[in-house]
C-alpha cells in the first residue's frame, strides 16, 4: 500500500472520529451518523488496499 493512501485513510478516519466527537457533545445524531460513516469508509479503504497488494505480492 502506498504510503500517500495510508496517510489519506488515517486522516479521514481521524476526521471521522473527531465529527463523531462534536456530534456527542453537541447531541447532533446526524453528525455521530457522518463521523461514523466516515470511519467506516476508511476502514474499508483501508481494506482494499491490502487485499490489493496481498495480490501484488
Amino acid at each position: 500500500m502506498g504510503t500517500d493512501d495510508k496517510i489519506d485513510n488515517a486522516a479521514e478516519k481521524a476526521a471521522g472520529k473527531v465529527k463523531e466527537g462534536v456530534g456527542d457533545a453537541t447531541d447532533d445524531r446526524d453528525l455521530q451518523a457522518e463521523g461514523k460513516a466516515d470511519q467506516s469508509k476508511a476502514d474499508l479503504k483501508q481494506a482494499g488496499e491490502k487485499i490489493k497488494d496481498a495480490f501484488k505480492g
